[in-house]
C-alpha cells in the first residue's frame, strides 16, 4: 500500500513518541528514546527497541511506518538491515528507529555509545498496566 505522506510538521520528539507507541503496540520491549540533538548533527532522536525475532522486527517496522504516515505524515528515507534480521533501522531524518533482536542489542549496545544523551520519558502499555 502506498500512501501519499503529507508532512504535518510535528516536532521530532512527537514523531519519536509515535514510533515508540507503534513499537509498543507490537509488543516490542525495552523501548528507549534518546535525545541526541546536542551530540549528533545527523538526527535529533534515536528510538531503540527490542523485538524477539525477524517476524516481530518486520511487524514493528510496518507498524511504525503506518503510524508515522497516518499521524505525522512522514515516511522513512531509508530502511536498512532488515534482511539480516539481527537489527533493522528506519531513518526518518529527524529521528532514527533501531529495532534489535536481543542478541543484536546486547552486541551493539547502541544506547551506551550515546549514554550522555538525555532520555525522553516513555511508558509502555505493559509498564503502565503494572503500575495501576
Amino acid at each position: 500500500i502506498s500512501y501519499m505522506a503529507q508532512d504535518k510538521g510535528l516536532p521530532s520528539v512527537e514523531k519519536a513518541l509515535i514510533a515508540a507507541r507503534a513499537a509498543d503496540s507490537k509488543k516490542a520491549t525495552d523501548i528507549m528514546i534518546q535525545d541526541v540533538r546536542e551530540l549528533s548533527s545527523i538526527t535529533d532522536f534515536f528510538v531503540i527497541v527490542t523485538a524477539q525475532n525477524n517476524r516481530q522486527i518486520d511487524a514493528v517496522l510496518d507498524a511504525i511506518e503506518e503510524a508515522e504516515i497516518k499521524e505525522a505524515g512522514v515516511k522513512p528515507y531509508s530502511v536498512e538491515g532488515a534482511q539480516e534480521g539481527f537489527w533493522a533501522l528506519q531513518d526518518y531524518g529527524d529521528f532514527v528507529v533501531h529495532v534489535f533482536q536481543p542478541e543484536g542489542r546486547d552486541y551493539y549496545r547502541l544506547e551506551e555509545i550515546w549514554n550522555d544523551a538525555p532520555l525522553v520519558e516513555f511508558v509502555s502499555e505493559a509498564d503502565a498496566a503494572q503500575e495501576e
